[in-house]
């Protein structure tokens, strides 16, 4: 990869006027064998074979033919282009590339996390081609020998290639093989100052100074200086061969993850001989590694405040095209962001993501874990150009995430210590020096100021035992334990946890996959499932519908498919609900923990939180209740009775209001009380139910003394102008016990910010629904307290004309007649 920056430069995209070719693997040497009139099929850059195939009706991404059998050629002319020197900088081309200027080789990759910078000599009649091989040779190859073979893979040569594994993932995502130039084509004029081996660190020390230094070598003895926040400071000669500057900038507005305060950024500029040139924006925060007092632990200290990280797990905005624009990143961010996410975790299985990626995660105050592309494989290191070319590629991928605030945790990789410790071998089969020293030492090089973790899960008698270090947590989830083994297993941090077969909500099944759920091929083959297992994540998901609803999936999938689904939206809700409580409830030995995934590849009953045409599914929205930053929560603590948790994360104190309340018949009130607070910033408070109460009550049912008083309690935090910050609750008999058929008023008002709708119920309401033909609501699929008036802003959809008179339905579980809302 290149690590140079072209400063002032003229620098243009080449994205149309490419056509492409698909032959057969080796037809041709090289371009001049290439009949040009069947290169016939526009393709845009960036994108994929795959991507221009489907625009041509060529490819189906439902049903995909193989593609890395295939050599692809693109074509693209430069007639026009002023003549002189240039440079052709390819931002990432999968996989196996040669580049041709006039027909001559220029350059060639084998590495689709690789930066090529080409000089040429424009003559202003000039021709680029570029000629992506077929790949299945190059997995066919014989390497070494490898100690153990992942079986979610459909070939074992992608481990000797430095390529994304999409594609052959059977189970885990379309079968789409990426090929093409998926990023960036640029053609480079250069300009008079031209900069490398940038570095910047942006750091706050505890005094909340920030610690601003720049690094960096400049052609030539020019004057050169960096701005920032006001102050400056020259470029003077520092350690290896490098300029060096540094600044001291008191009382600096911190970076904060979103959760925790504002992600404050800044300009930084560079000057020489006068010029200015802008660096982008940095962001000054200090980032430590928190390992509790037994020296188990893994979590976050940002700005010296603990932090609980959550959020997801990345997968792609497209994967057919792999795009990696600001466009395609931002609904997904901002969804991550809505609904109070603080971390996403880009996983080793998937790609590098670009600088628009990590801007977008600054300016949404969303911290990322970075793995390396590296996963599950028992990789060659001992070859030692292979190791040189994951260094390198590592060295060039933080280079380009300098000053990025948002970037807090560099991994070595997923599931590789994990894959051998499951197969017996001894630690020193998997747990390596290459993990643990050398990518160690280019990440503490590169970005000193992120924590390094050398495998995903790691820590622990065993790599993924949940109670020490990092874990991928599946105990409530695959391993169908009950909710109360996320306590039990004492999590520490789980890079990845609870995934399930998530159902989209209705209008996106209608529109996109109109068929019978669970038993139509079509729909099976959306349900993610790990390859070779007797399983899929819908078997997990049935079998807490039947643990938390008292159902049995099969019968009630039968006899009411409509009620199945919507029971099977809520119960991945209600899970992630439960177990959320119990990571952050006072106490926890949990610091994190993130879903698996953030967004499906396709639409359907996948793992992602969002499906694959962006609209939050039910469990989206249990996770934005979940991950409030105001937050209350409500743990069952068996004859302790209900323990009561009330979280502030930012940085202000606050005034609230608690009330609890127990309901008999999800309608009247056996027992109620109220407090009013004081909640310090970054503090949590815990009290029992029953200080609130004046006596003893059983608040979980746990003495049994006589016939049940109670059958949900509902807990509320008010702010001082009475409004709604948080509210949980409890089932003493489980849900099935509170299915009460509600009955709503509702009123539908034109705000200044445009709609809301006002709820209210005369009996506990489970699991309320809003569905609107053209709004979207700030919460659904919620429980709704008897008496107690919920409103709910509404936003437009894309496209909707903000003035349209909003119409649609409610639903509950307790009852299968829809109410009109107008």
């Amino acid at each position: 990869m290149t690590g140079t920056i072209y400063l002032g430069a003229d620098v243009r995209p080449l994205e149309a006027g490419w056509t492409l070719l698909v032959t057969e693997a080796g037809r041709h040497a090289d371009p001049s064998q290439v009949h040009r009139p069947a290169a016939r099929i526009p393709a845009t850059v960036p994108g994929t074979v795959a991507g221009a195939l489907t625009d041509a009706g060529l490819f189906d991404p439902q049903n995909p033919h193989p593609l890395h059998d295939k050599d692809a050629w693109y074509f693209r002319s430069l007639d026009g282009e002023a003549p002189g020197p240039a440079i052709l900088r390819f931002e990432g081309l999968a996989t196996i590339a040669e580049i041709y200027v006039n027909g001559v080789l220029k350059a060639s990759s084998d590495s689709m996390f690789e930066s090529l910078d080409v000089p040429v000599d424009l003559t202003g009649r000039d021709e680029l081609a570029i000629c992506f091989r077929a790949l299945q040779p190059h997995l066919d190859k014989r390497g070494p020998r490898a100690r153990w073979r992942p079986q979610m893979f459909d070939h074992q040569g992608l481990r000797l290639l430095r390529t994304t594994p999409f594609g052959h993932m059977p189970g885990w995502c379309p079968e789409s093989h990426p090929v093409g130039p998926y990023r960036p084509i640029l053609l480079i004029r250069p300009g008079q100052d031209t900069i490398q081996g940038l570095t910047i660190q942006a750091d706050l020390d505890d005094f909340g100074t920030g610690k601003l230094t720049i690094r960096l070598k400049l052609e030539g003895s020019p004057a050169a200086s960096i701005l920032c926040c006001g102050r400056s400071a020259e470029l003077t000669a520092g350690p290896g061969g490098l300029l060096e500057a540094r600044i001291d900038l008191p009382g600096i507005a911190p970076w904060w993850p979103r959760t925790h305060g504002n992600p404050t950024l800044h300009d930084l500029t560079l000057s020489i001989d006068g010029r200015l040139h802008s660096l982008g924006l940095v962001g000054f925060r200090r980032i430590e590694v928190d390992h509790d007092d037994d020296g188990k632990g893994f979590g976050l200290r940002v700005n010296g405040v603990p932090v609980f990280c959550r959020g997801a797990v990345w997968t792609n905005a497209d994967i057919l095209r792999l795009s990696g624009s600001a466009e395609t990143y931002a609904p997904w961010l901002m969804k991550a962001a809505e609904a109070n996410m603080n971390m996403i975790r880009i996983g080793g299985t998937m790609t590098y993501e670009n600088r628009d990626f990590f801007a977008l995660c600054d300016q949404l105050g969303l911290l990322v874990w970075q793995d390396l592309m590296l996963a599950n494989f028992d990789y060659p290191f001992a070859d030692e150009a292979f190791a040189a070319k994951v260094e390198q590629e590592v060295r060039s991928l933080l280079g380009t995430l300098q000053g990025h605030p948002s970037l807090a945790v560099i991994c070595g990789g997923s599931e590789v210590f994990q894959q051998g410790a499951m197969l017996g071998l001894p630690a020193a089969a998997w747990n390596g020096a290459f993990f643990n020293e050398t990518l160690a030492h280019v990440a503490h090089e590169a970005r000193p100021d992120c924590a390094y973790v050398a495998n995903s899960p790691s820590g622990g008698a065993m790599p993924f035992s949940p109670n020490e270090g990092v874990t991928h947590y599946y105990g409530v989830g695959a391993y169908q334990r009950p909710l109360e083994d996320a306590r039990r297993a004492n999590v520490r941090f789980a890079a990845e946890s609870l995934a399930f077969a998530h159902i989209p909500q209705q209008r996106t099944l209608d529109h996109h996959l109109p068929v019978s759920p669970v038993h139509d091929p079509r729909w099976k083959a959306r349900v993610p499932r790990d390859r070779g297992a007797s399983w899929d994540f819908e078997d997990i998901r049935d079998h807490y519908l039947e643990v938390l609803y008292g159902f049995d999936p099969a019968r009630l999938r039968r006899e009411d498919r409509g009620l199945y689904l919507d029971i099977s939206r809520a119960v991945t809700t209600e899970v992630v609900t439960e177990t959320y409580a119990e990571w952050r409830r006072t106490g926890s030995s949990c610091r994190g923990a993130l879903v698996w995934t953030l967004q499906d590849l396709e639409p359907g009953p996948g793992w992602g939180v969002i499906d694959a045409i962006g609209e939050a599914k039910p469990v989206w929205y249990g996770l934005k209740r979940a991950f409030r930053p105001l937050q209350l929560l409500m743990t069952d603590e068996g004859s302790n009775g209900l323990c009561i948790h009330m979280i502030n994360e930012t940085a202000c104190s606050k005034a609230v209001k608690l009330e609890v309340a127990c309901l008999r018949d999800g309608r009247h009130a056996v027992v109620k009380g109220s407090r009013d607070l004081i909640l310090d910033a970054h503090r949590t408070v815990q009290l029992a139910a029953t200080d609130l109460f004046g006596a003893f009550f059983d608040t979980t049912y746990a003495f049994r003394f006589g016939p049940p008083s109670h059958d949900v309690t509902v807990a509320r935090l008010l702010s001082e102008d009475g409004s709604l910050l948080a509210e949980t609750f409890h089932f003493p008999l489980g849900r099935s016990k509170a299915l009460y058929p509600a009955e709503f008023g509702h009123t539908l008002s034109a705000v200044d910010t445009g709609w809301v709708v006002e709820l209210t119920a005369n009996q506990f309401a489970q699991s309320v629904h809003l569905d609107f033909e053209h709004y979207l609501p700030e919460d659904d699929w919620f429980h709704l307290a008897p008496g107690q008036p919920r409103t709910i802003r509404l936003s437009p959809r894309t496209g909707t004309d903000a003035n349209v008179r909003p119409s649609g339905t409610l639903a509950h579980l307790g009852s299968r007649n829809g109410y009109s809302i107008f």
